[in-house]
C-alpha cells in the first residue's frame, strides 16, 4: 500500500516537472504578456568608498 503512494507521488512529481518545462518553452507563445522582459531604464546612482 505505502508502495503505490511512493509510485504516485512519483508520478506526480515527474508530470509537474513536464508540465513546468512544456510551460517554459512553449508559454511564450500564448501569454507573451507574462515572460516579457520590463521595457523601463532603472538608473541608481552608485557611490564606492576607496580607501
Amino acid at each position: 500500500m505505502i508502495w503505490r503512494l511512493i509510485k504516485v507521488i512519483i508520478y506526480m512529481a515527474v508530470l509537474a516537472g513536464v508540465g513546468l518545462v512544456a510551460y517554459a518553452y512553449i508559454g511564450p507563445f500564448f501569454f507573451p504578456a507574462d515572460f516579457a522582459a520590463p521595457s523601463t531604464e532603472i538608473r541608481v546612482p552608485v557611490v564606492l568608498e576607496a580607501e
